[in-house]
Order: C-alpha cells, then sequence, then structure tokens
C-alpha cells in the first residue's frame, strides 16, 4: 500500500479531512493536495502527520525471523 493511500485512510479513521490535516499541518489543502499526488513525504513529515491524526507512524524493517530494525 502506498503512503497516499495510508495517508487517506489515517484520515478516514481520524474522521478529519484532507483540508483539515493540511490545516493542522499548517500548509494548504492545494499544497498538501500536491505532496499526495507525488507521494513524496520524509519521515519527519510522515511523523507530523501522524502527530496531527493522534496516531504514530512507525517506520522499520521487519526481517523474516521477526527481527525488527
Amino acid at each position: 500500500m502506498d503512503i497516499p493511500t495510508k495517508i487517506k485512510l489515517a484520515e478516514t479513521y481520524a474522521k478529519i479531512s484532507e483540508a483539515e490535516l493540511a490545516r493542522r499541518l499548517g500548509t494548504t489543502s492545494q499544497a498538501f493536495g500536491q505532496r499526495m499526488k507525488t507521494g513524496k513525504f520524509s519521515s519527519e513529515e510522515l511523523e507530523k502527520i501522524a502527530e496531527a491524526v493522534g496516531a504514530e507512524f512507525v517506520y522499520k524493517f521487519r526481517f523474516h525471523d521477526g527481527t525488527e530494525i
């Protein structure tokens, strides 16, 4: 699943619109919409998005033996 899809699902779960998420992030809906189209977000931006929707963004490598880094 790509990042924009995950963000949309998080918005739905948090019961907020994309415009509200953009407002919480201190940007415009148009600017955030453009970022969603490219799907390119830094890990720091994803952490801010998670905070804005009341979640935690977990970014890790998970190996077949269960090891997580």
